[in-house]
């Protein structure tokens, strides 16, 4: 007969705090203080107006940022989803092009495809909660151009596969790595497989400046390119009122450019995130080695395991039907875990919610971009269940946050809670 479980009366396998999944933004500190007074100081806030004598922040977060990636070329961005706008229209993604992205993300990685005037073709995640590049090559159509490849939750895709089938259809790869900074795949840094590398500095992420994003490539054309997007006044230029250099150079574009207390900020961020990684990954082992054996469960499987930021320990129940009792049951042990789908209660991380999408809703009455006479395939359709395998393996699953901040005492003390609530549930 196994302990009495909280919920019953009965004592809390954890008794510690629960930290805040804010991995960076915790560590906020005297070097971020640093960096910022030194932009104030220097009353440089701009990087292109800047004083002369005085070093841009931003553009020395860009020179750090590529040198750790193991890219070429880098370029800040206001946000993640700027940098994954830039990048596809940089790619060349035009009206009416198909884009294939997965159903579990954030709803921007689909809204950036529309706001370059793309069509998102939403294909299944596999059981390791990233792009199935079996669905990826069933969605593939005459009108497909591109791939926008997720590491959802701090987990490599399965890049092998996927670059073989973009090559063999000539795609291009965007990978969205707004959740897997300083992850990587077969020792090659995430970012680095596709044509542009999308990172995110938003809050909730591994190192932050509340927000902000960064893009990489290897690509000197679609660097350019990606900067002329960004900033659309040109200060990039050598000569901002020249006649284009190339076919291609010069464009409309918007204005996502990073501002010099974002980039201060980042700067000092961007040194911490090894150490963060690394308590992650003791984290979530310390507490995976105490549970991979328990029955009724089964740890997320992942392509490259030594590539898992961790900033998350996510195991199936063989029901849905378990779910929300297994994840009360915890919570009342004291351990924060959530479930992941719940088809009443809207999240924008899973397809089925994307609304604006499935009914095609637009800010004008043409439904642009699903309304285009230059989309060369079929109509694309949706429907909240067109993703059954997705919706399968998120109804099943528990998720668990990993903060860099906990103690051994707080990982034994969760794995003590999951093995309790398995005993006495499954």
């Amino acid at each position: 007969m196994g302990e009495k479980l909280a919920i019953l009366g009965g004592s809390k396998a954890k008794t510690t705090p629960n930290i805040p999944m804010y991995p960076g933004g915790l560590e906020i500190g005297d070097a971020e203080k640093k960096q910022v007074l030194e932009v104030l100081d220097n009353k440089y806030l701009f990087r292109y107006y800047g004083p002369k004598d005085v070093e841009s922040k931003v553009k020395k977060l860009e020179t750090e940022f590529k040198e750790k990636m193991g890219a070429k070329y880098a370029l800040a961005t206001s946000n993640c989803t700027g940098a994954l706008i830039s990048a596809l229209i940089a790619c060349g993604i035009a009206p009416g092009d198909e884009v294939v992205v997965t159903g579990y993300t954030f709803f921007a990685s689909c809204a950036a495809i529309v706001a370059a005037n793309a069509i998102p073709v939403i294909a299944e995640v596999d059981e390791t909660l990233t792009i199935d590049p079996d669905d990826i090559e069933k969605k593939i159509t005459p009108a497909t151009t591109a791939l926008m490849i997720v590491h959802m939750r701090g987990v490599p895709c399965d890049m092998d596969r996927i670059m073989a089938i973009a090559k063999k259809h000539k795609l291009r790869v965007i990978e969205d790595v707004a959740q897997a900074c300083g992850g990587s795949y077969k020792g090659k840094m995430l970012g680095t497989f596709g044509d542009v590398g999308c990172f995110s500095f938003q809050y909730h992420k591994v190192i932050t400046a509340g927000e902000g994003g960064m893009l990489i490539t290897n690509d000197e054309r679609l660097y350019d390119r990606c900067m002329g997007y960004h900033d659309t006044a040109a200060c990039w230029r050598p000569d901002r009122f020249a006649e284009q250099r190339y076919d291609g150079e010069l464009f409309c574009g918007s204005n996502f450019r990073m501002s010099e207390l974002t980039g201060a900020v980042m700067l000092a961020q961007l040194g911490k995130l090894d150490t963060l990684v690394s308590r992650m990954r003791q984290n979530q082992k310390r507490i995976a080695d105490q549970i991979k054996n328990t029955r009724g469960i089964k740890i997320r499987p992942v392509y490259d395991p030594d590539g898992d930021i961790a900033i998350c320990l996510m195991f199936f129940l063989d029901s849905k039907d378990k779910v929300q009792s297994f994840v009360e049951a915890l919570q009342a042990e004291g351990v924060a875990v959530s479930g992941v789908f719940n088809s009443g209660i809207p999240d924008w991380h899973i397809y089925a919610h994307w609304k604006h999408v499935i009914n095609k809703l637009a800010p004008s009455p043409i439904k642009w971009p699903w309304e285009n006479p230059f989309h060369k395939g079929e109509e694309v359709r949706y429907a909240a269940d067109m993703c059954p395998k997705t919706l399968d393996y998120l109804e099943r699953v528990i998720h668990l946050d990993i903060p860099p901040q906990m103690t051994d005492e707080d990982c034994d003390m969760i794995a003590r809670g999951i093995n309790k609530v398995a005993e006495a549930l499954l």
